[in-house]
């Protein structure tokens, strides 16, 4: 994909959108995309096939759209763009950075986590968080609970770990400040939020 998209708000465009579920939705009516995700959404000429399943894809701020009348999509890796989509929304649950108890307490197990463990199988989700955060410890146990193999990086104890975030973080173009941090086949989700991961994987119930 080379170039960019003049998108007009008379135009004829499909505009794929991400709703508070973390779903993706298409519409051909900008303005009933939610406030929340009109920063970021997905524009697709209908008359152009090829980009339909694209590993790149156009995206734009449909808020600028409304406003202006007209705005200019760009191309970014698909993957990219569902990440930040989703970004736009509010974190599920989750702990801020250094907001960690007392020193001495940060890296104490809660009751019951040493028996959450992952099943076999190769991971299709990273938990990267950290020992003392609630929200870390439900996700675990959330995976644990649906038999779906996760891999669970401490990003305080593991320097490598805290590293491999740091970059899809800055890959992705999502923020860091907050656990856990969710890497759902190769999409950030920034807190715990049930429904968006089931979103992501389909849901596994």
């Amino acid at each position: 994909m080379v170039g960019e998209l003049q998108v007009l708000k008379e135009g004829r465009f499909l505009f794929t959108y991400v709703e508070p579920n973390g779903t993706f939705a298409t519409t051909d009516k900008p303005e009933i995309i939610p406030e929340v995700a009109r920063k970021l959404v997905r524009v697709v000429d209908p008359g152009n096939t090829r980009n339909a399943e694209a590993e790149e894809v156009y995206v734009a701020s449909v808020k600028e759209l409304l406003q202006a009348g007209k705005t200019v999509a760009k191309p970014l890796p698909r993957e990219v763009f569902e990440t930040a989509a989703i970004a736009q929304l509010p974190p599920g649950a989750s702990s801020l950075r250094g907001a960690h108890p007392a020193a001495g307490q940060a890296h104490a197990l809660a009751p019951g986590d040493a028996g959450i463990h992952s099943v076999a199988g190769t991971p299709v989700v990273t938990i990267y968080g950290t020992s003392w955060c609630g929200a870390c410890r439900a996700a675990r146990q959330y995976f644990s609970d649906k038999k779906i193999p996760f891999a669970d990086k401490d990003i305080e104890a593991d320097p490598d770990a805290a590293s491999e975030l740091a970059e899809k973080a800055s890959r992705a173009g999502v923020p860091t400040d907050r656990v856990p941090v969710l890497d759902v086949r190769g999409r950030l989700l920034l807190g715990f939020d049930p429904a968006r991961v089931e979103a992501l994987l389909g849901n596994p119930t």
